[in-house]
């Protein structure tokens, strides 16, 4: 789980660059969180879990890594 936390996290980190705060542990919590938010979507939307380490676990992982980038830039926004 946690090496593809790791790619997933890195890999939505390339998708969405930015300047996040955080390292590597940082970016391995996204990418496992990621999974779990991932995962969660794709059995709500009627397809399989994720029980196996594969292509489809880390682009599900992705999926869910880079929607978790997306609401911690919306809440921590800053306004000028």
């Amino acid at each position: 789980m946690i090496v593809v936390g790791l790619i997933a996290g890195v890999l939505a980190k390339w998708i969405m660059p930015g300047p996040d705060p955080g390292g590597i542990i940082v970016t391995i919590l996204i990418g496992i969180a990621g999974a779990f938010v991932g995962g969660f979507i794709v059995q709500s939307l009627g397809g399989p879990g994720l029980t196996q380490i594969g292509v489809t676990s880390i682009l599900v992982s992705t999926l869910g890594a880079v929607i978790l980038l997306a609401l911690y830039r919306l809440i921590t926004r800053r306004t000028v």
